[in-house]
């Protein structure tokens, strides 16, 4: 069952992991080895990382660590995976109406740099001017710093953009940068996620422009609460670990 909602806003932003990109074959691969390696069931770190900077992982399971070595490969294992990143259905359609009109629009990632831009073209999608990754501001989320970052850059205040996440911390980062939130359902539910509008992914989505700003379309999705639970797309990266 769903609903017709409609916003408007002059900017807008997106998450990459589980938003934009589906990588979740290479996510899998990295957080579960490192699991294994550690005697950690698999389940408790890909539940617990998704939304959450790499770092924040580790020193939830290893506290009092030095971690330097293992992020650094972890860093080197996910630069050089790239098969099996896909867009996530409709990302490709509303990015491409965005850029043709150019209408602002932006990525905050808990990917470093380098590793976000390496994922968004594997995906075929088109970067951003503005992209904000975890390796550029010293808050990641649930912490709002990257939405209000990218909305200055955008040049667009924070009330007047709209953000599209999916989990919970990615949510309320967008919530407390006092920003319009959609989530997605390609990696958690509706029950998890407690938000509303919710969309299935970007086919749920339609843009066009009225006067100065943009009218953005939605099918919410949100009565959806028990049917995709934890899908998997995008989940809990290593880098994009929101």
């Amino acid at each position: 069952m769903s609903e017709l909602v409609s916003v408007r806003c002059k900017g807008v932003i997106f998450d990459m992991d589980g938003t934009l990109v589906d990588s979740t074959q290479v996510v899998e691969l990295a957080w579960g080895s490192w699991a294994v390696r550690h005697k950690i069931p698999v389940e408790d770190v890909l539940s617990f990382s998704h939304g959450r900077p790499t770092i924040a992982t580790l020193e939830h399971f290893l506290p009092g660590r030095d971690h330097s070595e293992e992020l650094d490969e972890l860093s080197r294992f996910e630069e050089t995976q790239t098969e099996g990143i896909l867009a996530v259905p409709g990302a490709a359609e509303v990015l491409h109406t965005l850029q043709k009109q150019n209408y602002p629009w932006a990525i905050v990632t808990s990917a470093w740099r380098k590793l976000a831009e390496i994922r968004v073209i594997a995906a075929g999608l088109p970067l951003p001017k503005v992209i904000v990754p975890i390796d550029e501001i010293r808050n990641g989320k649930p912490d709002p710093e990257g939405f209000l970052h990218a909305a200055e850059q955008l040049g667009v205040v924070p009330e007047e953009c709209i953000v599209f996440e999916d989990t919970r911390p990615g949510i309320e980062a967008g919530l407390s940068a006092g920003m319009q939130v959609v989530g997605l359902l390609t990696t958690y539910s509706a029950q998890n996620l407690r938000h509303r509008p919710l969309i299935g992914d970007f086919r749920d989505v339609a843009i066009r422009r009225e006067g100065e700003f943009l009218k953005i379309e939605l099918s919410d999705q949100s009565q959806r609460s028990g049917e995709r639970d934890q899908k998997q797309i995008g989940r809990s990266s290593p880098a994009e670990t929101a």
